[in-house]
């Protein structure tokens, strides 16, 4: 396994991402920005569409529920979500490169879609096919079980039931190889010795329901998309996919704690616009985003997501820089897999 070799030649991504002190920031990444912008030529003269490629009840239905929110409270601008769902993010893509490039159309996208430009460079690239108006969350991944299951209460005991299963365990999570979640899960599996079926799920919502009724075995997910089962005693995280563990999750063992070597890849979400869109529209749009960052509403949300535990913020600027490592270290990994990189 030479995934920490790759990663640490592309060392920006983790340099840039140290747990926080675990508490929100008291100033916030765009307070001295200004507090209104003059809209240019009259634009937006209606409201915004924001393309959601993936279900409403997942962390990406929630982020962008929560920024469609605090840009429209910080301009007065309506923003109507449109979910598209599939094929891990490429069915919305692929309308929203559709759509024209006026700038009344934003998308909402994660890592996925920098990890299929690094395995298909003919897919978008969403530092320079897209402009990124903001990176709104960074965060990291768990390994879920449901409470009250008998069979195993912590990680180790985990390990051993699903080893004793001889291939039948089971766990939830996205569809589509190569991306965080699949390629985490991959290392995981090697490291232990585990062989677990990965069932697939695009949606959030049957993904957490498959586990909730029993129809798996246990979830991989962040902690902030599942904090409601959490809160309501349903799923219990039993590996925190970091290498040191977070105070929020002092009782969850790290990846150091479960003896497994290798650096955590993150899960990050953010928001864009079409590379053909009007410039003064785009600089618009850049504003409202940013600044929508730090409106009180999309900081208490992030706060509510365990999205403080580091550092989400990015610029347009720090958002390439993040998406051109992160295509760079995927690129690395699959060659690694073996997969073929076009």
């Amino acid at each position: 396994m030479k995934l920490k070799k790759y990663i640490a030649s592309t060392g920006v991504v983790f340099a840039t991402m140290a747990l926080s002190a675990n508490v929100a920031y008291a100033a916030c990444a765009t307070d001295g920005m200004a507090s209104s912008m003059a809209k240019p030529d009259g634009y937006p003269a209606r409201a915004l569409t924001m393309v959601v490629p993936y279900g409403p009840a997942g962390g990406s239905g929630q982020v962008a529920q929560g920024m469609a929110t605090a840009v429209s409270d910080l301009t007065g601008i309506s923003i109507n979500r449109d979910h598209k769902p599939g094929g891990s993010g490429t069915v919305g893509m692929t309308a929203y490169m559709a759509m024209p490039a006026d700038g009344y159309s934003v998308l909402e996208h994660i890592d996925d879609a920098s990890s299929a430009h690094a395995l298909d460079s003919s897919k978008p690239n969403p530092a320079s096919d897209l402009i990124p108006l903001v990176t709104s969350q960074i965060t990291f991944s768990q390994v879920y079980m449901r409470v009250g299951d008998t069979r195993f209460n912590d990680w180790n005991s985990f390990v051993k039931w699903v080893k004793a299963q001889n291939g039948k365990a089971t766990i939830a999570n996205v569809s589509k190889e190569g991306s965080m979640e699949r390629v985490t899960m991959k290392f995981i599996t090697e490291a232990t010795g585990m062989k677990i079926q990965q069932i697939s799920f695009d949606k959030g919502a049957p993904r957490y329901g498959a586990l909730a009724g029993g129809q798996v075995d246990a979830l991989f997910e962040q902690p902030g998309d599942v904090r409601k089962f959490l809160d309501a005693g349903k799923f219990k995280p039993i590996l925190t996919i970091l290498k040191e563990r977070p105070a929020a999750f002092a009782d969850v063992p790290s990846l150091t704690d479960a003896g497994l070597d290798f650096d955590p890849l993150y899960r990050f979400r953010g928001f864009y616009v079409h590379k053909d869109a009007p410039a003064e529209r785009v600089e618009w749009l850049q504003w409202a985003f940013q600044k929508g960052f730090c409106q009180p509403s999309y900081q208490k949300f992030n706060e509510s997501k365990y999205m403080t535990l580091i550092e989400s913020y990015r610029d347009t600027a720090g958002s390439r820089k993040l998406i051109d490592t992160t295509v760079a270290q995927y690129r690395e990994v699959y060659k690694e897999m073996g997969l073929e990189v076009k």
